[in-house]
């Protein structure tokens, strides 16, 4: 049973209508994490704004920090969307696979990204200086290190909104990591 239910349009109010008709514009449907931000007025349109902020991370660089922070937090509804996401950037299903488990052998930027943000997950911000110092030396500057820490956050949110709200997962499942990967 879902702890927030997701809301349909007629529930929420008229700012938040304005949202739920952008969203099915851009996406085709209202993705049911999207639905259950209205249970606080102003969450949705906060949220959004926060996921949509200009940042230095590309968008194949966003996805890899989404991937790797939904699974740390074990949150399947982000790792659905996400895989979806990250197909839609270019990435494989063999190379969504690695980057969940917190590496990217395939491109070495990517690799101390992923690395970065698997290690900052799992020590709640308190990143080992060598993965610190690999992510520098892979040609990150501190502008993207404050990037990569808004968008771990971001993607944190999400995770907990699921986590608390046990709604249905509407994208198509991404596949089970072997638990001795992650």
């Amino acid at each position: 049973m879902a702890n927030l239910n997701p809301k349909t349009r007629e529930e929420v109010s008229a700012s938040n209508q304005a949202i739920f008709d952008q969203l099915k514009g851009a996406l085709g449907f209202v993705p049911n994490l999207y639905a259950s931000y209205p249970h606080a007025e102003g969450a949705l349109g906060d949220y959004l704004t926060l996921s949509n902020r200009k940042t230095s991370l590309s968008n194949k660089e966003k996805e890899v920090v989404n991937l790797v922070v939904s699974q740390v937090n074990n949150c399947d509804y982000c790792l659905a969307a996400h895989t979806a996401v990250s197909k839609m950037n270019g990435f494989s299903d063999e190379q969504i696979l690695e980057i969940r488990t917190g590496r990217a052998t395939f491109d070495s930027k990517f690799d101390a990204l992923a690395q970065l943000v698997k290690n900052a997950s799992i020590n709640r911000s308190k990143a080992d200086q060598s993965v610190i110092d690999a992510f520098f030396a892979a040609g990150y500057t501190k502008e993207n290190l404050v990037d990569t820490i808004i968008l771990i956050g971001d993607k944190t949110i999400s995770n907990y909104l699921h986590g608390f709200g046990q709604f249905e997962v509407d994208f198509p499942a991404a596949p089970v990591l072997e638990a001795a990967t992650v």
